[in-house]
């Protein structure tokens, strides 16, 4: 009987003994396969592949810039792919936070079913793609994101094209194009972006009293005339300035020639009109306190870059595509017609009364300060 029980007692020893082992052992092996879980989950995360698709036009692809910085916000060890036109292709190197960039020329790949071809070349290249966003409205650009096979293929719906995207949004009314690119990532991906800034990599230093001047734009409405432009530039003259810097294309040096002969022997004239090319425009500008400006390409390159810009509001909408960064800008408009904004390429004045009558004295002020603070 003795010895039963004090068998009986050892087994029972001996079981409490080996409970907390198997416990132990069996949450081990629990954590161990999470563990391998979490980690297959971090390598798939990071093997991610997102290719984004920028605008075609110089200033809405400076305001995709947040959108770009957002994307690698939201997932930071992802890769993180641009697909750029050719002309513009000398930017990428100012943003921050890419991976790759495709270069897209089509000339090489002309019409929809270029991008497509486009696109199936880009999946063999890079392989599966996990995500492609369709920043630009085009039917083309759809198509390209289809030929990718992308799992997601994601945009704005536009001209019949939503079949082609896996997820496709109606654009958002009254909202700056820079919250435009925004809303359609933070829709799609369900949250937020924390820190949404529109920015391009600053590469030289501001010379102290330097004052970059653009007084052209794609768009006859949106251009400053000869007169006005002497007008407005001669106005200048109270404010210590060191130097004007003209800027243009190769196109536009007639009408900046033109500028640069009515304002006569004005002293700190540097006519850099066709003299740049992309990179060299982006190095020009860096080095201005501050900008004067129509509404244009470089007016949007100036901002990101962090430049002062004072510009000048005619037929273009603030609202929409006025220069992102609020604390390095000054908005300019004449705002007694009541055309204005009218948003069109061409006034119906043939000469834009809204850039026309604006008050030389309020800009020259606008530009004293700026150049002031930076």
């Amino acid at each position: 009987m003795l010895r039963r029980l004090l068998g009986g007692a050892a087994q029972h020893q001996a079981l409490r003994i080996r409970q907390p082992i198997i416990g132990w052992y069996f949450a081990m092996r629990t954590f161990g396969k999470a563990l391998l879980a979490f980690n297959a989950c971090c390598y798939l995360y990071a093997l991610m592949r997102i290719l984004v698709r920028l605008p075609n036009w110089l200033g809405d692809l400076v305001m995709s810039t947040a959108m770009i910085r957002g994307l690698r916000q939201l997932h930071p060890h992802a890769q993180l792919q641009l697909v750029v036109k050719q002309e513009l292709a000398a930017l990428v190197p100012y943003l921050a936070d890419v991976n790759t960039c495709h270069v897209f020329s089509k000339n090489e790949w002309p019409g929809t079913k270029g991008a497509y071809r486009y696109g199936k070349m880009l999946a063999k290249q890079v392989g599966a793609i996990d995500i492609f966003y369709c920043v630009p409205d085009s039917f083309s650009s759809a198509a390209m994101a289809l030929g990718t096979g992308a799992r997601q293929r994601v945009g704005f719906k536009n001209e019949l094209r939503g079949w082609m995207l896996t997820q496709s949004y109606y654009k958002p009314k009254g909202l700056h194009r820079v919250e435009e690119y925004l809303w359609l990532l933070e829709r799609h991906q369900g949250r937020k972006v924390p820190d949404a800034m529109v920015g391009l990599k600053r590469p030289t230093q501001p010379i102290a009293g330097r004052l970059i001047v653009n007084v052209n734009s794609e768009a006859e409405s949106r251009r400053l005339p000869v007169p006005k432009a002497i007008e407005i530039v001669k106005g200048l003259a109270g404010i210590p300035l060191k130097e004007l810097v003209f800027i243009g294309s190769k196109k536009e040096v007639p009408h900046v020639q033109a500028v640069i002969e009515g304002l006569g022997s004005l002293p700190g004239i540097l006519n850099m009109a066709g003299k740049t090319d992309f990179p060299g425009l982006i190095e020009l500008l860096s080095t201005g306190i501050a900008m004067l400006t129509t509404d244009s390409g470089p007016m949007h390159l100036a901002n990101a870059l962090g430049v002062h810009t004072i510009a000048l509001e005619g037929a273009s909408d603030e609202r929409n595509t006025a220069p992102y960064n609020h604390q390095k800008r000054t908005l300019i408009r004449y705002g007694q017609l009541p055309c204005e904004p009218c948003v069109k390429n061409v006034c119906k004045y043939g000469v834009p009364k809204c850039l026309m009558g604006m008050h030389s004295a309020i800009i020259a002020a606008a530009v004293h300060k700026a150049m002031l603070v930076g």
